[in-house]
């Protein structure tokens, strides 16, 4: 058990100049942060965050006998733009707030995230990046563009890029939300509850699996019915803000590793620029990051080992804390990755 601390801190990067075209006019980076650089400053860890996520949410990976050791690593969570903590529409003021705040790639993201390590962590060597989800995907996004800084990837429960299908689910919870009349474009005067319940429970059921349902697995969870755990996931999303969810699942739907100037949608190239010791740990059943999709991806990057979760919880499976059995799979993988093991 460590005595160390989060720490929660912002990194003021100015106007940020984005691949659409447009500028993020006083951009905002929030990351958690706990340990400290060695000496030769080749013992950084970062943990991008995930889609609905608050940084918070990957503190399950860290300390407690993790790898993800703070007495050793200094480990550092960025917080994705537009999903709240970072800049977004539900912070930002003036003629970028709410639904005019500027569309972000994975690409945007990942090079603040850069800019942070270059200027507040020296750019020191990265061990790891490892992410859940979205936040795998800024992993894989981080070997591709940088392979002589870092020196594992762990991505569970993710592709490296937006594949159809995922996009078609996407344009689901989507209509579900701005079908509220209140959601009115994105300028609404109170928050779109209604559209904000319906995001919920639409997205509850493609998260887990069909079996996960079939055996009442939600029972684990502490739920006595799945109407319990339909209300939870109703009142997780009232909690957010309708126009951050809506930016940070565009960044989602249009993610793409090769879509930048380095790889000019290369996508071959892009894939096979990740050459360090990387494992992808698809969900086995997971209705969207599918694991055929991460398989055909994995089998294209020199340095990746294609791990599957096997387990009944869907999506949810390769998220910090959520179910025992993948949750110590995924950190025993770090451990493995962290001691210069290739599988």
């Amino acid at each position: 058990m460590t005595s160390k601390q989060w720490l929660i801190e912002d990194f003021e990067a100015g106007d940020l100049p984005l691949t659409s075209g447009e500028t993020l006019y006083s951009a905002r980076l929030r990351y958690h942060r706990i340990g400290e650089l060695n000496a030769p400053k080749d013992n950084l860890i970062l943990l991008p965050t995930y889609y609905g996520g608050a940084a918070a949410g990957n503190y399950p990976w860290v300390g407690n006998n993790s790898p993800l050791d703070p007495e050793h690593y200094c480990i550092v969570i960025p917080s994705l733009l537009g999903a709240g903590e970072s800049s977004s529409p539900s912070n930002t003021s003036g003629e970028q707030g709410g639904p005019d705040f500027p569309a972000v790639s994975l690409y945007d993201n990942v090079m603040l995230q850069k800019r942070l390590v270059e200027e507040a962590f020296d750019d020191a060597g990265i061990a790891l990046v490892m992410g859940w989800s979205m936040s795998g995907m800024q992993a894989l996004q981080w070997g591709c563009l940088f392979p002589g800084q870092v020196r594992a990837v762990l991505a569970t429960c993710c592709t490296a890029r937006c594949y159809p299908h995922n996009r078609v689910f996407l344009e689901g919870v989507k209509a579900a939300l701005t079908c509220d009349q209140t959601y009115e474009g994105g300028r609404y005067r109170t928050p779109p509850e209604r559209g904000l319940r319906a995001f919920g429970r639409v997205y509850a059921g493609w998260a887990y699996s069909q079996t996960f349902f079939r055996h009442e697995l939600w029972r684990n969870q502490g739920f006595n019915s799945i109407e319990e755990l339909l209300d939870f996931w109703e009142k997780d999303h009232l909690g957010q803000d309708a126009n951050d969810l809506l930016t940070v699942l565009d960044t989602w739907q249009k993610g793409d590793i090769s879509d930048n100037p380095i790889f000019g949608r290369d996508y071959e190239a892009a894939l096979s620029a990740i050459v360090m010791h990387t494992r992808m740990m698809p969900s086995t059943t997971d209705l969207y990051f599918t694991e055929d999709d991460a398989r055909e991806d994995g089998s294209r990057m020199p340095g990746a080992t294609v791990e599957p979760l096997k387990s009944n919880w869907g999506h949810i499976a390769g998220g910090a804390g959520r179910e025992s059995a993948s949750h110590d799979r995924v950190l025993a993988a770090a451990r493995a990755l962290l001691s210069g093991e290739a599988s």
